[in-house]
């Protein structure tokens, strides 16, 4: 029983992991504000202490449109990264990844 739970369990875990999803929240006269989120299982294996180990982390954010007249559209978008390799009591690092008008 254990072997096929395992069987399904890990290939969906695999599938999970580096995937990348969107969604539209808001579409209306001209104003258009999308959610995107990413989920990314990082583990690397190295000689270099710096570089060894656990990598995960989770990125969220919007991004939207404005169309201001026929010949203007105004974008933005905001990312923000955390990272899941750290315990709740230490610094986590996590920040905003860029985040910017136009």
């Amino acid at each position: 029983m254990k072997r096929k739970v395992l069987a399904v369990v890990i290939p969906t875990l695999m599938a999970l992991a580096g995937t990348a999803h969107a969604a539209e929240i808001y579409n209306k006269d001209g104003n258009k504000l999308d959610l995107h989120f990413k989920v990314d299982g990082l583990h690397y294996i190295s000689d270099n202490d710096n570089a060894d180990g656990d990598h995960s982390y989770v990125r969220g954010g919007f991004s939207g449109e404005t169309q201001i007249t026929d010949m203007l559209t105004g974008y933005g978008m905001w990312e923000y990264q955390a990272n899941l390799n750290h315990t709740e009591g230490e610094d986590n690092r996590n920040f905003s990844r860029f985040g910017f008008a136009a």
